[in-house]
């Protein structure tokens, strides 16, 4: 069949202008143009099955002797790339693919010059795809809902390819048709820059980890300027707030390595490092330490850092004062695309210990009165991390797609009310469920994060 004037599927081969990129594409899988989308060199692939479930592999066809370079997520957290050549090269959580067509031998159309084709794997409905590899040279198609009651037989659009003669344009133009389709996200051209890209900042964690304490802060701060360097941007990170485990006693969690993750936040304002003794007025330790950051060491915008789900264990079912969040033990399940890349020391303890989950009907709730908190302490805005645990939670409520969605409209409508620069910085955030979700979009693209660190 003729998808568009660029893409063809027929004879079990996908060809792009008459070269072919796969070979061996099964009956099952289904190619439409977007009627009406104006998608001239772009195509929707989809793939059916014999019964409903909540994860599927499909088999796409057979890939070899092409360049490309694709960016996975080698653990649940981060996304890096990889170059290659054949389906076996192509790693499990691959998000994104450039593949190049060179001309086939004694091609005579006259046309030597190598084609693009970029392979985009998308939210559906409830499902996410990604792509991967296996030994044999093929590619597949995996789609999945996080959710075992969360079924289907088939996607119809969970992937968008697209083709053109200049990389950087066909990825472009891939990304600006899947933001038509979808209008669930924004192109990076229609984001708004908050004003501290323009100023050099301090971020505490690498100094202090979360041993981090206002004189600490402030001893910093007064370091970098001695040094030549004033930081007019801060962020406070991980140390700051009030946490708590209901574990502590449980002698198999004093020794199990990576139990502090399951730590639980107890309260939305600052902990006793951040409170003076000498106080003689109630205003927030918090509060006296960005004006003495703004006043006293012209710092311009100063952010905190929290985690999505509150901290790293969530929010304590049992806290005083958290319980209209409605908060629950949840436990995490992975993907088995994310296991087979890199198991990850947050999750063995958080898949033992669990997780308070804010419920998604009170997770705007929570959002709102903890930045109100924190922007009537001078806070200009919040770094938000651990953002990808929300796809290993879906079970219940929906699926990966719905509950990311949730908490991100949430987090979204919190940040637009409290910190209207834009204020919000996202991190631990690479899977797609959170990008194709994210419109306002301030992206920790960790430049330290390398495969099999």
């Amino acid at each position: 069949m003729t998808v568009t004037p660029q893409i063809t599927v027929s004879d079990g081969r996908l060809e792009v202008r008459g070269r072919t990129v796969l070979s061996g594409v099964p009956d099952n899988i289904t190619a439409a143009h977007a009627a009406g989308a104006g998608l001239v060199d772009g195509a929707f692939v989809g793939a059916t099955a014999g019964e409903a479930k909540s994860h599927h592999v499909f088999t796409f066809g057979t890939l070899r002797d092409c360049r490309f370079m694709c960016l996975f997520r080698f653990k649940l957290w981060w996304m890096t790339q990889r170059m290659g050549t054949s389906g076996r090269d192509v790693p499990l959580e691959t998000q994104f693919i450039l593949i190049e067509v060179p001309a086939a031998a004694g091609n005579d159309d006259g046309d030597s010059e190598p084609v693009y084709l970029v392979m985009l794997p998308l939210l559906e409905g409830q499902f996410r795809t990604v792509l991967q590899g296996n030994d044999q040279d093929q590619l597949h198609i995996c789609i999945e809902s996080g959710d075992k009651a969360v079924q289907t037989e088939q996607g119809m659009n969970s992937l968008y390819i697209h083709a053109g003669t200049n990389p950087f344009d066909t990825i472009t133009q891939a990304v600006k048709a899947v933001e038509k389709h979808m209008q669930t996200f924004h192109h990076r051209e229609k984001k708004k820059l908050p004003s501290f890209v323009d100023w050099f900042g301090w971020c505490t964690w690498d100094a202090f980890y979360t041993d981090v304490t206002a004189d600490g802060v402030k001893q910093g701060l007064r370091s970098l300027a001695e040094g030549g360097v004033p930081p007019r941007f801060l962020i406070i990170d991980d140390g700051w707030q009030q946490i708590g485990s209901e574990n502590k006693e449980d002698p198999g969690v004093a020794v199990q390595e990576g139990a502090q993750f399951a730590s639980r936040l107890t309260g939305i304002k600052e902990n006793t490092k951040f409170q003076s003794e000498h106080d003689q007025d109630d205003t927030p330790g918090l509060k006296r330490l960005v004006e003495e950051t703004k006043k006293g060491h012209g710092v311009k915008s100063v952010y905190v850092w929290h985690a999505m789900a509150g901290y790293w264990g969530g929010v304590k079912p049992s806290a005083a004062g958290m319980e209209h969040y409605e908060s629950a033990l949840a436990y995490p399940v992975q993907s088995p695309g994310v296991t087979g890349n890199q198991p990850d020391i947050v999750m063995d303890s958080l898949s033992v210990l669990g997780l308070g989950l804010v419920h998604p009907r009170k997770v705007y709730n929570f959002y709102d009165e903890l930045h109100a908190y924190l922007a009537a302490c001078g806070v200009d805005g919040v770094k938000v991390d651990v953002q990808n645990i929300v796809e290993t939670l879906g079970a219940g409520h929906g699926g990966r797609v719905a509950l990311t969605r949730a908490y991100h409209r949430a987090l979204e409508a919190s940040v637009a009310r409290n910190f209207p620069d834009n204020g919000c910085i996202s991190c631990m955030c690479h899977n797609t469920d959170m990008l194709y979700s994210d419109k306002p979009g301030n992206h920790n693209f960790d430049p330290c994060s390398r495969y099999g660190t």
